[in-house]
């Protein structure tokens, strides 16, 4: 999930180069429909949202037993300490700053989807400004 337009664009662009579907939504109402709709193998998720911040819209993907073992990435401009806390808190697995790296984006998606895209598995990441993934 994202809620910058352009860097929503971007992240699909390099997520789909290293093989994965994108499912893009802007905002925590998308984000919550489409991770219950489509499963996703995992989620980007913005920490500042236009309706719902990234840290309230993991905490209700992680209460929903149709979501709640998505693994959801932050990431996020924030550097803060204290926003680190409280996305572990809520059962992000890991914090991204942005701008992240096509190197790092790739490292972060096959550790949390166990691998390379198979072609016989073919759901898609979700992002969501938050964004996800899937392969």
């Amino acid at each position: 999930m994202e809620d910058n337009k352009d860097s929503l664009e971007i992240l699909g662009l390099r997520v789909t180069a290293i093989g994965y579907q994108v499912i893009k939504a802007r905002n925590s109402k998308e984000a919550i429909a489409f991770a219950e709709a489509e499963g996703p193998d995992l989620i980007f998720m913005d920490m500042e949202l236009p309706d719902a911040g990234g840290v309230k819209t993991t905490a209700i993907l992680k209460q929903n037993p149709k979501t709640s073992r998505i693994p959801v990435v932050a990431l996020t401009a924030w550097m803060s300490e204290l926003w680190r806390e409280k996305a572990s808190k809520v059962g992000i697995v890991s914090y991204l700053l942005k701008p992240v790296s096509p190197q790092t984006l790739k490292q972060t998606i096959e550790k949390f989807t166990n691998g390379s895209p198979s072609p016989a598995d073919n759901r898609p990441l979700e992002f969501s400004s938050p964004y996800w993934i899937g392969n």
